[in-house]
């Protein structure tokens, strides 16, 4: 069963020295960031002028013919995706006038079949991240002028998408008609991550609209596809929403599963809702251990574990940036300098690259101006400040300006061996890609932007756009495990902590460690229980185990299950949160059960920079691929 990881193991071995090499420090100035960081803003205005200038309306621009084309329901995509970079550079005219032409011009009661995946995430995401800035006095973009249309565009469009989410399963449709809900011939398959990457946008217009139907439908989707997962905590690629049946059954964390794994993530830090945080617990420990081969990851049956596919796809690097969110630092610093290897051999990073063969996959050529890379790039500089990170984003930049740059924007590049360009600019280059890059310089030179200065601290969507954790989004249910939770005084529970042994048995799921009880008791003294003027409680409250709360439990999926044996987890230090995102794993031994007492709230901190979880990542492999970093 575990036969066939064997030669790639050793391929890694005996290449690992010579390809994932260290990456040296250019040195780049402060001086320099600001230069590098006004590049990156003319790169978004000459492709932003090319598309307002001879595509928009029309969804997308095509650089090298200098016209436009309709590639997702024909509403001004680009524009919509491209409202908060505006805002991000503080671009107040053009970002009041493109939110002042949607509010009046866009509609989406039209005859058009759309990826409930893409709209949501493109249309949806960028619509609710512009009504947060221009409705907001302390984002320093209001629009005077502005009443709401956006939000009230935002609930329309997603009310014609909820006829998608009417299956056996709970998990959507992939395509749904916005005028006549899902077509009869519609196909019943969907990818993993077509129907686990909606809860951001949905969990936010809920909160936004006081409507939880959007929360309710997504988080069923969710929980649909992990009721569904393999014995080792594995997920396929693609399932069918009427039987459950999984019809690909490769487990990975590239296309067609990456932002499911995201979304667990982001949508516990945003929400504060630990049914995300235990899921993304179990997740990541079975990827780490299933999928990880240091310093790449491969796809696996998530049956057996059985290696079917070694192969970095790009869109896997958005892995190390979640990992930084995570705390998971070490493997992302290592997994970070391989994915960048295969970029600076090539200018870009190939959609495909066998890790067997060391050479771009066949038919997997292409290099349609994913974000992935910079974003890892971004997040990892951030943590670490390691000017590694900054190279590598000069390198970047450098790539773009000399081999995608083209007439009226920037083009694909269909074969990046000899950098042939493609007459398509997809909308989330204006989104993501150029965003990030703005961002990585931006830090360096000494940030001044919405993300880095502003009131709220901000979750960055799987399509780059801002959602802020303001109350009204972050605190709407009074979750402990949010930073500055309040509970209801009649649900405050009297009786002192339970012992060790009491939790282990009511824990009926064998849930991950959300806190660290000891260090968090020393914490908590009477006088943490303190009245607030609304009648709640700030401190903790009752609470169930999570099997309780949630009734989760998983579908044994057929196929050869693997047995899995626990082993001592030691609880990481927590310094910013009262959570844990992260328990330390053996990459040797399956990941172990742990204890769960979901019942504490800790005082938030003074900020300390990034607000991430530390985590002392266990040393895995032989650290001359690379040096440790201490943030």
């Amino acid at each position: 069963m575990g036969a066939p990881k064997k030669p790639l193991l050793l391929i890694l071995l005996i290449f690992s020295d010579f390809f994932v090499c260290e990456i040296l420090a250019g040195g780049v100035t402060k001086e320099e960031a600001k230069q590098l960081r006004d590049e990156v803003r003319e790169m978004f205005y000459h492709a932003f002028d090319g598309y307002m200038k001879h595509a928009f309306p029309r969804d997308e621009l095509k650089p090298l013919s200098c016209g436009g084309e309709d590639t997702l329901g024909g509403y001004a995509l680009t524009l919509i995706d491209s409202l908060d970079t505006l805002a991000l550079l503080g671009d107040r005219e053009r970002f009041a006038t493109s939110v002042e032409w949607i509010g009046k011009n866009l509609r989406f009661d039209i005859n058009k079949t759309v990826s409930v995946f893409e709209t949501t995430i493109r249309v949806l995401g960028g619509l609710l991240s512009a009504h947060l800035i221009a409705s907001d006095y302390n984002t320093g973009m209001r629009i005077p002028s502005y009443d709401d249309e956006l939000l009230h565009l935002a609930e329309d469009l997603a009310r014609r998408m909820l006829p998608a989410f009417d299956t056996p399963t709970g998990i959507p449709f992939g395509s749904v008609n916005l005028m006549h809900g899902v077509d009869e011939n519609e196909s019943k398959i969907t990818s993993t991550a077509g129907g686990g990457t909606l809860t951001l946008e949905f969990g936010v217009l809920s909160r936004l609209t006081n409507d939880p139907i959007f929360e309710q439908v997504t988080k069923n989707a969710v929980r649909g596809l992990w009721a569904r997962r393999s014995r080792i905590n594995l997920v396929g690629a693609h399932i069918d929403v009427f039987t459950g049946e999984w019809t690909q059954k490769d487990a990975g964390i590239g296309t067609s599963i990456d932002s499911f794994y995201e979304y667990l993530l982001k949508a516990y830090l945003l929400f504060g809702d630990e049914e995300y945080l235990f899921i993304f617990q179990e997740a990541y420990r079975a990827a780490m251990l299933y999928l990880y081969n240091d310093p790449w990851y491969v796809e696996v049956n998530m049956n057996s574990a059985a290696l079917v596919w070694p192969l970095f796809n790009s869109l896997q690097a958005f892995w190390p940036g979640l990992q930084v969110l995570a705390g998971d630092i070490e493997p992302a610093i290592r997994t970070h300098a391989a994915f960048f290897s295969v970029w600076k051999r090539y200018g870009f990073t190939p959609e495909g690259f066998n890790l067997a063969t060391f050479n771009v996959q066949q038919g997997q050529k292409s290099y349609p101006l994913r974000p992935e890379l910079i974003e890892s790039t971004y997040w990892l500089y951030k943590a670490t400040r390691n000017p590694r990170f900054l190279d590598a984003g000069r390198d970047m930049l450098a790539s773009l300006q000399y081999g995608a740059r083209c007439t009226c924007g920037y083009c694909h590049i269909s074969d990046v061996e000899f950098h042939q360009q493609e007459d398509h600019m997809e909308s989330f280059f204006l989104a993501e890609t150029v965003k990030y890059l703005w961002l990585l310089f931006d830090l360096a030179a000494g940030p001044d932007n919405l993300v880095e200065n502003g009131p709220y601290k901000y979750t960055f969507s799987t399509e780059g756009h801002l959602l802020p954790a303001t109350p009204q989004i972050s605190l709407v249910s009074e979750h402990c495990s949010y930073l500055g939770a309040y509970c209801r005084s009649s649900n405050l529970r009297q009786e002192t902590y339970s012992s060790d042994s009491a939790r282990d048995s009511t824990d009926t799921n064998n849930s991950g460690s959300f806190t660290d009880t000891d260090s968090t008791n020393s914490l908590l003294g009477s006088s943490f229980r303190k009245s607030s003027p609304s009648g709640l409680i700030k401190g903790f409250c009752p609470g169930l185990s999570h099997g309780q709360r949630y009734g989760i439990s998983y579908v044994a999926s057929e196929g050869s299950l693997e047995d899995e044996s626990s082993s001592a987890t030691q609880v990481a230090v927590v310094q910013d949160s009262p959570v844990l995102v992260i328990s330390n794993y053996s990459s040797n031994s399956p990941p172990s059960d742990v204890d769960e007492d979901p019942n504490h709230c800790e005082e938030p901190k003074e900020d300390q920079g990034l607000s991430l979880l530390e985590f002392e990542a266990p040393r895995i492999v032989n650290e001359t691929h690379g040096d440790v970093i201490e943030g």
